[in-house]
C-alpha cells in the first residue's frame, strides 16, 4: 500500500484543518519546502499537496511552494485544490506535478472531467470529499445531493483513464479517529478505480486493516506531523502481507 503525507497549504504555510474547518487551523511549518524534504530523508517516495487557498477561493498564491516542493524533491507529487479549469490543469502539470486532483467541477460537470482524463491521461485524479455521504464542494464549505458513490460509478462510465480516487471523510480529517472503514470498503467496491484513502489515520492498527483491506494507498496528515505515527515505521508496515478481516 502506497503512503501519501500530506502538506496542506495555506497562506504559504504547512498547515493542518481539523475536519475542514478554515477556523481551526494549526500551523506546523512556515517554510513546506522544508518539511517535503523532511518526508523524503524519512522515506516517502510520494507526496500528496492541498492547496487551501485554491480550494476556498481560487487563490494560486501557493504556487512557488508546491514549484520548489516539485523541484527540490524529485518525487512524484500530486495536488488539489481549486482545480477547475484546464489551465489551471496545465500550470499544475507543468510544474513538473505527477497528477491533479479534481473535486468540485468533476462533480459539477462529469462530462468535462471525462473529457479532460481523456486529454490528460492517468494523470486526473478524482478528488471525492464525503460529509454523511454525500460529495463536499467548494473547499468543504458547501454540500451536495449527489453521493459519494453514485459520483464515482458515473465518472467510472464515463472514462477509464483515471488512475485513482482520493476518498475524504470529512468527519474524520485532522480528528485522529481513525478512518471510515466502512463507507471506506463501499467505495472500493463501487468501482475498479484504485481507492487512496484519506482522513483519520492515526495508528499501526489503521494501517494494518487498510492493508488487510487491499486498499490502494492512504494519505497521512496530522498523525505524522504529532509524532502519532513514525512515517519510516509506517512505510514499513504498509509493505507487511496482512491478513484479511471479516468482510
Amino acid at each position: 500500500m502506497q503512503i501519501w503525507p500530506a502538506i496542506d497549504l495555506l497562506g504559504g504555510k504547512c498547515v493542518r484543518l481539523q475536519q475542514g474547518d478554515y477556523n481551526r487551523e494549526t500551523v506546523f511549518a512556515e517554510n513546506p519546502i522544508q518539511m517535503a524534504h523532511l518526508w523524503v530523508k524519512a522515506g516517502a517516495n510520494c507526496l500528496h499537496l492541498v492547496d487551501l487557498d485554491g480550494a476556498k477561493s481560487g487563490s494560486q498564491i501557493n504556487l512557488p511552494a508546491i514549484r520548489g516542493i516539485v523541484a527540490e524533491t524529485g518525487v512524484p507529487c500530486q495536488v488539489g485544490g481549486g482545480v477547475r479549469d484546464e489551465q489551471t490543469i496545465e500550470a499544475l502539470l507543468d510544474l513538473g506535478l505527477a497528477r491533479v486532483i479534481i473535486g468540485t467541477r468533476a462533480l459539477r460537470e462529469p462530462q468535462w472531467f471525462a473529457d479532460m482524463s481523456r486529454r490528460y491521461p492517468k494523470q486526473l485524479v478524482l478528488g471525492i470529499d464525503a460529509r454523511d455521504g454525500m460529495v463536499a464542494t467548494d473547499g468543504w464549505l458547501a454540500t451536495s445531493k449527489t453521493s459519494a458513490i453514485e459520483l464515482s460509478q458515473q465518472i467510472a462510465q464515463l472514462t477509464d483513464q483515471i488512475p485513482a480516487i482520493v476518498y475524504t471523510d470529512i468527519a474524520r480529517d485532522g480528528m485522529l479517529s481513525g478512518p471510515n472503514f466502512e463507507q471506506l470498503q463501499q467505495m472500493q467496491q463501487a468501482t475498479n478505480i484504485p481507492v487512496i484513502a484519506s482522513g483519520g489515520v492515526t495508528s499501526l492498527e489503521d494501517i494494518d486493516r487498510l492493508v488487510s483491506m487491499k486498499t490502494h494507498a492512504c494519505i497521512i496528515g496530522r498523525a505524522l506531523y504529532e509524532g502519532r505515527l513514525d512515517l519510516a515505521e509506517t512505510l514499513q508496515r504498509a509493505r507487511r502481507e496482512v491478513a484479511a478481516g471479516p468482510p
